[in-house]
């Protein structure tokens, strides 16, 4: 039997990122991002909904997601679910969480807004690599709006 744990998000961080170092010294970094979700409700009015998501990122990654992003920064998250149990030390009752722990991310706008794209990943001078850069095309290629777009 096949298993897949994958999930890919885009959304705004909806806090600055809270860089941790273990006690033998791995980072690790603890950050939220607001995903949205526009869509037409019984009536034709347009609504939106927003989950958020807490994300854990480990080691070299965690390290770049807390020196280039900050609250309200666009980013590309992907990773695994893992569901977190624990026992409350006042109240002593049973507590869980889902969360995903970072496997990659692309840092979708710069901390000065410009809107060029990154991935975390040192490039050889040890700063992230661009990967795009700019808003992308509508479907329809260059010049074509939302109206254009067939389904």
């Amino acid at each position: 039997m096949a298993y897949l744990n994958k999930v890919f998000l885009i959304g705004n961080l909806t806090r600055d990122p809270e860089l941790r170092m273990t006690p033998k010294g791995t980072a690790i970094c603890q950050f939220g991002i607001a995903v949205n979700r526009q869509f037409k409700d019984e009536s034709g009015a347009t609504r939106d909904e927003t989950t958020f998501v807490d994300i854990e990122a480990w080691g070299k990654q965690g390290e770049l997601v807390s020196k280039y992003l900050s609250k309200g920064s666009l980013a590309m998250v992907e990773g695994r679910l893992k569901f977190d149990q624990w026992e409350d030390k006042t109240s002593g009752q049973k507590r869980s969480k889902l969360k995903v722990v970072l496997d990659n991310v692309q840092f979708l706008n710069s901390r000065g807004g410009s809107g060029g794209g990154q991935q975390a990943g040192p490039s050889e001078d040890g700063d992230p690599a661009p990967r795009a850069s700019g808003k992308p095309e509508a479907a329809g290629g260059p010049g074509k709006g939302d109206e254009d777009v067939p389904f």
